[in-house]
C-alpha cells in the first residue's frame, strides 16, 4: 500500500515539475480553464471516435454510460461540500435503497436476459452456464478481497477511519468493487438490448451516490480541501468506465460467452450486495429503515424495469 501511495506521490511531482504543465499553470484562470477543458474535449473525441470506428454505436453508448454511472460516486460525494457528517440512519437508508436497486438490477438486467441468451447459444444449458458464471464472479471478488489490502465498509459505521491511511485501504475497497459494477453495464448494453443496458447503468449510478459519500466525508473530517475530497471520490467511481469497456468489447468480438459473462457481473454485484452493503447497514443491530430502504429500492428498479421495456 505504501508503495502504491508513493508511485502516485512520484507522478504527480513529475507532472508539476513538466514544462507544459508548468506553462499551462502561469496562464491567466480564463485561458487555463479553456485549455484544460480544449485538451479533455480532444481526448474525448478521440476516445469516442476511436471506439465508434472500431467496433459501432453500441460501444460509444454503453461506455458512455459506464462513464456517467462512475460519475455519480462524485455526485454522491456532493453533500461533503457542506457537511462533514450525517446521521447513522440517513446513511444506513441510503446504503439500504441502494443494495435494493442492485439486486432487481442483478435479476431483471443481467440474470434473466443472461439465461435467455443461453437458452440461444446452449439450448437447455442456459440456467447452469448462467450459474457457473455467477460463482466465477463471486470467486473473482473474494480473491480479490483477499489479495488486495483494503477496508470494509463497516469502517465507516465503527468511526475508524481516523488516518489517511486507512481511509486510502477503503478507497481501494471501493476501486475493487466498482470494476465489475463497471463491467455488467457493458456486458449489458453488448447484449445488444439499449433498454436494459439503461436501466442497469441508472442502477450502478444510484448504488454509487452513497458510495461517493462514503469516500468523501471521512476525507474531509481529516481536514482534506473539500473539493479535493470530493475529486477523490469522483476517481474511485472512474474505474467503472475500464470495466464497461472490456464488457462491452468482449461481448460484442465474442457473443458466445455473454452468457457466461451476465452471470459473472451478477455474481460479483451479489457478492458486493451480501459481503459489504447489507452487513454495513446492520453493524449496529438490527435497521428496520434500511429494510424498508432495500424494498423501496427493490421496487423502483422493477418498475423501472418495466417501464423501459
Amino acid at each position: 500500500m505504501l508503495n502504491i501511495q508513493k508511485t502516485l506521490e512520484d507522478y504527480y511531482l513529475r507532472l508539476q515539475a513538466h514544462p507544459k504543465y508548468l506553462q499551462v499553470m502561469t496562464l491567466p484562470t480564463l485561458q487555463r480553464w479553456g485549455v484544460l477543458i480544449g485538451l479533455f474535449t480532444a481526448s474525448q473525441i478521440l476516445v469516442f471516435g476511436s471506439l465508434y470506428l472500431i467496433f459501432g454505436k453500441i460501444v460509444v453508448i454503453g461506455f458512455l454510460a459506464s462513464v456517467l454511472a462512475g460519475c455519480a460516486t462524485g455526485v454522491g460525494a456532493l453533500p461533503a461540500l457542506f457537511f462533514k457528517d450525517i446521521s447513522e440512519r440517513l446513511f444506513n437508508s441510503l446504503l439500504g435503497a441502494a443494495a435494493g436497486v442492485m439486486l432487481a438490477a442483478t435479476a431483471f438486467s443481467l440474470l434473466v436476459p443472461g439465461m435467455e441468451y443461453g437458452e440461444q447459444v446452449w439450448p437447455g444449458k442456459g440456467l447452469w452456464v448462467v450459474s457457473a458464471g455467477m460463482m466465477i464472479g463471486a470467486l473473482f471478488l473474494h480473491f480479490a478481497d483477499s489479495r488486495l489490502p483494503h477496508l470494509h465498509f463497516d469502517s465507516v459505521s465503527d468511526h475508524s477511519l481516523d488516518s489517511l491511511q486507512k481511509i486510502s485501504l477503503f478507497i481501494i475497497a471501493i476501486t475493487i468493487h466498482n470494476f465489475p459494477e463497471g463491467m455488467s453495464v457493458g456486458v449489458s448494453f453488448g447484449s445488444g438490448d439499449l433498454n436494459n443496458g439503461l436501466v442497469l447503468s441508472i442502477a450502478i449510478a444510484l448504488q454509487n451516490l452513497p458510495e461517493g459519500l462514503a469516500v468523501a466525508l471521512p476525507l474531509v473530517g481529516l481536514g482534506y480541501d473539500k473539493w479535493k475530497a470530493v475529486g477523490i471520490a469522483t476517481l474511485t467511481g472512474l474505474v467503472e468506465p475500464v470495466g464497461g469497456l472490456l464488457g462491452i468489447t468482449m461481448v460484442t468480438l465474442f457473443s458466445s460467452i455473454l452468457p457466461i459473462a451476465m452471470g459473472f457481473a451478477a455474481g460479483a454485484m451479489l457478492f458486493v450486495i451480501s459481503e459489504e452493503i447489507i452487513p454495513e447497514t446492520h453493524s449496529k443491530g438490527r435497521s428496520r429503515i434500511a429494510t424498508f430502504s432495500l424494498m423501496f429500492g427493490f421496487i423502483i428498479m422493477m418498475v423501472l424495469d418495466r417501464l423501459l421495456v
